[in-house]
């Protein structure tokens, strides 16, 4: 079941993949999740859609992103008790998603990239507030708690 050298090619996965795959995400997520179902499917979906909102930019609080990318963790603890073929067709997907994130943020200063846990210490290129927000400095509301100055490379951008 977990020979890399089988066929990647040949997508489907048998029944003893799946019901790895399922004990895997479930080992996991469980106690996280609450009551959702959660699946690889779910992970790598929500992964994709947090990329995507901070592509376009961010208009929550550092507390909330936090909450937000949970699920690229969830990937992470799931990641090495995947049957290697399914990590093997995965990984080119999870790869593009976390390009993806990496372009969109910006790495806290003075953080090796390359550490465990390397999306929890990146904080949105782009930050949207609503025009009415007060600023604490730099930061918009809600950012100000991060242990460093705000980056020049982080833009904030209001919204009427």
């Amino acid at each position: 079941m977990d020979r890399v050298d089988e066929n990647v090619d040949d997508l489907a996965l048998s029944a003893e993949e799946y019901a790895a795959v399922h004990a895997a995400v479930t080992a996991v997520v469980r106690a996280r999740a609450g009551d959702r179902t959660v699946t690889l499917g779910s992970l790598f979906e929500r992964w994709s859609g947090i990329a995507e909102e901070v592509e376009e930019g961010y208009s929550w609080c550092a507390p909330e992103f936090d909450n937000d990318i949970w699920c690229r963790g969830a990937l992470a603890g799931v990641w090495p008790l995947l049957p290697a073929r399914v990590r093997a067709i995965r990984q080119p997907e999870l790869d593009g998603i976390d390009e993806r994130y990496r372009r969109a943020t910006v790495g806290w200063p003075g953080r090796p990239e390359d550490e465990a846990g390397w999306w929890a210490r990146r904080v949105p290129r782009r930050l949207e507030v609503e025009a009415s927000e007060q600023r604490e400095g730099d930061w918009p509301p809600g950012w100000a708690m991060l242990p460093f100055p705000k980056p020049d490379s982080v833009e904030v951008t209001c919204w009427a």
